[in-house]
């Protein structure tokens, strides 16, 4: 059995935003050669997601498919976008402190707690079958990233690991 893995960086907005990383990891399963497996789309990042849903034609204004920006609007009145502290009990202030002497984060970094409690609900990776050298995401399925933290612009990575014949 065959191991492959890749990484792709993107640059998110400072807002939740989605992104199809389809086309990049149906390049990579290509390339790989492996004819039957699993692929797996993997985010290290706990405030953000890996999901498998339909393409929605239709955007917003900012270009967020509008099933996924519904996929955000339900997730806003389960876990409600962070907007002060005290809001939720993380992050409490040892944090914040250790957030800024050790990595010289802002104080408001850290009020992205609905972005985590979302990750955790939503999960940091799918598991895609690969039959015959295709992923079988179904007629309309797509492959996304998201980046649920909304307090600041960032750098993330996506890892994609192929396991098969």
């Amino acid at each position: 059995m065959a191991s492959q893995s890749r990484s792709i960086t993107l640059e998110t907005p400072a807002r939740q935003e989605f992104f199809d990383v389809t086309s990049q990891l149906e390049d990579f399963v290509r390339d790989s050669r492996v004819s039957d497996g699993i692929a797996i789309a993997y985010s290290p990042h706990t405030s953000c997601c890996i999901v498998l849903q339909e393409e929605s034609e239709d955007t917003t204004y900012y270009g967020t498919q509008l099933l996924l920006q519904d996929t955000l609007n339900v997730f806003a009145k389960i876990a409600p976008p962070a907007r002060h502290e005290g809001q939720y009990l993380h992050p409490g202030p040892i944090h914040i402190r250790n957030a800024g002497e050790l990595r010289n984060e802002l104080p408001e970094w850290g009020l992205n707690t609905d972005g985590h409690i979302i990750s955790s609900i939503l999960g940091r990776s799918e598991v895609i079958p690969v039959v015959e050298g295709a992923l079988m995401l179904g007629q309309f399925g797509r492959v996304y990233f998201g980046d649920l933290d909304s307090v600041r612009a960032r750098t993330r990575t996506v890892y994609f690991q192929i396991l098969g014949n």
